[in-house]
């Protein structure tokens, strides 16, 4: 099968005829930041620009008063490209916000040929560049990667015209527009849902037509930890099982699920209308009120509600609460801390008739459903963009 008309074959696949390929090392000079010791650290003089300081604009400085070498100087709009670090948090580029100050290693401050690409498309392209390297990390965006100079110069890059380059980072800039007003629109939604949670779960704000008196109650009377076990050596497969990396932090949804096999480990059985709670590192707020029978980790519980008590609905919504998360993160064990059942049954909360709690539930369900629908709809928005890049970036769809 032959190339089509205005393309052609290179190293890197086929491009349009008026594209360049170009290595990283040919478009960009790459310059490694000082390699500073913390004896080096002062209280003030020039901002030292860590790993720490691109995670977060907030975090503090350390300082040099030591004479700053040009190549290492940093201004606000320098273009710099962690090295080391962690996918997805510390790891790429980014265009450096302020102050001035001078580079740590770890970092390069990268020059570009401003005649052959522009600064809106050198993100585009490293980024690219790390979403490979994230495939090579087997995709776990937790994954700490060290990429040598020596091999990134030689990444080779299609390279469209500027004025090309320009549209393409247009384009892409108006998704990263609209994913910016989503994720701000979640946040704004998220924090209705707190304060939703804190004045329902508590009886400051009551839903009309309920006006019955609440009553004190600890966790251990209206819902009980399952203690049933199958071991899938002795059982067989379970084709439904929820380790803890199954359900997102937060969010109360999962991620996917297994299955068992032969070498499995004991696991907890739960029930639909079950509500499972990681008590590992409860702090990380793993939860989920289970549609459908299965198995899971034992460093999971299953909360079995008490039905005359406690709506599975409402034992949901309490286990999300601020109140209830500090009391199972009061736990044993220092490296791998778990939440003590002890000190949890003994959480006291207040807790209003059925009727009512059934309508709380409701409620706060139904902005749970909200939140789900823009976390889908940002998603899509993000495998959108990343569609996009690889048409754009590819050259197999055109803009001018």
């Amino acid at each position: 099968m032959g190339v089509r008309p205005g393309y052609k074959q290179t190293d890197i696949g086929v491009i349009p005829a008026e594209w360049g390929v170009r290595s990283i090392g040919q478009m960009f000079r790459l310059v490694n930041g000082c390699p500073f010791k913390p004896a080096d650290w002062k209280q003030s003089g020039t901002p030292i620009i860590r790993i720490q300081n691109l995670n977060d604009p907030y975090a503090p400085f350390n300082f040099s008063q030591a004479p700053v070498p040009e190549r290492n100087r940093v201004e606000p709009g320098d273009l710099l490209f962690a090295w080391s670090g962690t996918i997805g948090t510390s790891f790429g580029a980014r265009v450096w916000a302020g102050p001035s100050g001078v580079l740590n290693q770890h970092i390069f401050k990268v020059h570009m040929d401003q005649e052959q690409i522009t600064l809106p498309f050198s993100l585009l392209v490293f980024a690219r560049v790390e979403e490979d390297i994230a495939k090579q990390a087997h995709g776990f965006k937790a994954s700490f990667v060290h990429v040598k100079k020596s091999d990134l110069v030689k990444v080779d890059l299609p390279v469209p015209p500027v004025p090309e380059q320009r549209a393409i980072a247009a384009a892409l800039s108006d998704v990263d527009a609209l994913l910016g007003a989503l994720d701000r629109l979640i946040a704004k939604k998220r924090d209705l849902k707190q304060a939703a949670m804190q004045q329902l779960l508590t009886g400051q704000t009551r839903l009309p037509s309920f006006h019955d008196e609440w009553e004190v109650r600890r966790f251990g009377e209206v819902a009980l930890p399952r203690r049933d076990r199958v071991d899938p050596r002795r059982a067989g497969v379970q084709d439904f099982c929820i380790e803890l990396e199954h359900i997102e932090s937060e969010s109360g949804e999962l991620l996917g699920s297994t299955t068992t096999g032969d070498q499995s480990s004991l696991k907890s059985v739960f029930r639909a209308g079950d509500v499972l709670f990681g008590k590992l590192r409860a702090y990380l707020r793993k939860y989920w009120l289970a549609t459908r029978a299965g198995v899971c980790s034992t460093e999971v519980w299953v909360l079995a509600p008490k039905d005359r008590l406690v709506t599975t609905g409402f034992l949901f919504q309490l286990i999300k609460t601020d109140e209830f998360i500090e009391a199972a993160s009061n736990s044993y064990g220092t490296h791998m801390p778990r939440s003590d059942w002890n000190i949890v049954k003994n959480f006291e909360f207040s807790l209003p008739p059925l009727p009512e709690q059934g309508a709380i539930a409701d409620a706060l369900g139904d902005m749970d459903a909200e939140l789900l629908v823009l976390d889908q709809r940002r998603d899509k928005t993000r495998d959108l963009k990343q569609a996009m890049i690889q048409e754009l970036l590819t050259g197999r769809t055109r803009l001018v």
